[in-house]
C-alpha cells in the first residue's frame, strides 16, 4: 500500500470517529434541552476523580526513604495547590507546577 492511499485511510478513519463522538450523544439522549440527570452528576464528579487519579499516579513511585526523599515532589505538589487556590485555573496549575518539578529534577539551581 502506498504511503498517499495510507494517509487517506488514517484521515477517513479520523473523520469518521470525530464524528461519531458529536452525533452519539444526540442519538442517546435527542436534541432536547435537557440535559440527563446521571450527564450532570458525571460533569460535578469525574473532573475532581480525574485529579485524585492523577495525583496517585503522579505519586506512587515516590520513595522516601531514597534520593531526594520526595522532596521535589512534595514542592510541585504544593506549588500546583497554591497556584489552583489563587487562580482556579487547572491547565495553569499543571503546568506551573510541572514546570518547577522539572527545574527540581534538573538541578538547575
Amino acid at each position: 500500500m502506498t504511503d498517499s492511499i495510507h494517509s487517506l485511510i488514517i484521515l477517513v478513519i479520523m473523520g469518521a470517529v470525530t464524528l461519531a463522538t458529536r452525533i452519539v450523544p444526540v442519538l442517546l439522549f435527542g436534541r432536547g434541552d435537557r440535559v440527563p440527570d446521571f450527564i450532570l452528576y458525571l460533569g460535578r464528579t469525574v473532573p475532581y476523580t480525574a485529579m485524585g487519579l492523577l495525583i496517585v499516579y503522579c505519586l506512587r513511585d515516590v520513595s522516601l526513604v531514597t534520593g531526594s526523599h520526595g522532596l521535589p515532589e512534595l514542592i510541585a505538589l504544593i506549588v500546583v495547590t497554591v497556584s489552583y487556590l489563587w487562580k482556579r485555573n487547572t491547565i495553569v496549575s499543571v503546568a506551573v507546577g510541572t514546570f518547577v518539578y522539572m527545574l527540581l529534577v534538573q538541578k538547575v539551581f
